[in-house]
């Protein structure tokens, strides 16, 4: 990122950081619950222009610099509010309404940062943060059931089927693996479709958005390249190959 923009970025990740731990770190929902109540009083305290934690009080600079709205920072509680009280996702399309909040306003959050405001650009990062919510999901199965949660469509499950116990047992049967190979066909379709955002903003931006998305794809690679057996494995991206996606990025900043 220019330097104009870093401290921002410190600042809204810190936000973001701060919140997505107290809605997946403290172990308790309601005191989750209680704590995300908190912290919106004090993101409300920061736009009337009283901010008292010191988190608030650096975003309190970026959030007049930049004009950012209060929208993309409440919707982010809502989805960690959302994680206290629904384990489980019936349909697909109810899965993207949790990635409405979990993850697309990260995704409008960095646009306000680099100025930009208009809806095409936000549809098409709303592709892309959806994908890398997915891509993370699929990689995350057996992490997410130890905490209670499974975000696979049940609906999906049932058509497979797959049932919560194959999950639980880390049964990576034939069934399930063909559920997570349609999965991931999906997830990487989401991908494709956010793609048109590298060339709708500037090089710096470009080459950042296009390091995001080439690396959720290399996490539903190292998916498909263990039988996407991921119960009990989670995939992951070698160091190797996560030196190559920064080399080539750094390179595209060359060029």
């Amino acid at each position: 990122m220019p330097a104009r923009l870093r401290q921002h970025f410190f600042n809204v990740y810190a936000y973001c950081r701060i919140s997505d731990d107290l809605g997946d770190e403290v172990g308790n929902p309601q005191a989750s619950l209680q704590l995300l109540d908190q912290w919106e009083a004090e993101l409300d305290a920061c736009y009337w222009g009283n901010p008292r934690h010191p988190v608030f009080v650096a975003l309190r600079e970026s959030i007049t610099t930049l004009d950012i709205p209060r929208d993309p920072f409440a919707n982010l509680l809502t989805a960690f509010r959302q994680d206290q009280t629904i384990t489980r996702y019936q349909t697909f399309d109810d899965l993207l309404g949790y990635c409405l909040n979990s993850a697309n306003p990260v995704g409008h959050l960095v646009l306000y940062l680099c100025g930009y405001r208009d809806g095409e650009r936000q549809k098409f990062s709303d592709f892309t943060c959806t994908a890398l919510q997915l891509a993370n999901f699929w990689q995350d199965v057996s992490t997410d059931y130890a905490k209670g949660r499974i975000y696979l469509p049940l609906e999906d499950l049932a058509r497979y089927g797959v049932s919560e116990t194959d999950i639980a047992n880390r049964n990576n049967s034939p069934a399930f693996c063909n559920l997570m190979r349609f999965e991931v066909q999906r997830a990487r379709d989401w991908f494709f479709q956010g793609f048109p955002l590298v060339d709708k903003v500037d090089r710096e931006l470009a080459v950042d958005l296009e390091l995001f998305s080439r690396g959720g794809l290399e996490i539903l690679k190292a998916i498909e390249h263990q039988g996407f057996a991921v119960l009990g494995r989670r995939p992951a991206i070698s160091k190797s190959r996560k030196l190559f996606l920064v080399a080539r990025a750094a390179l595209g900043k060359l060029l």
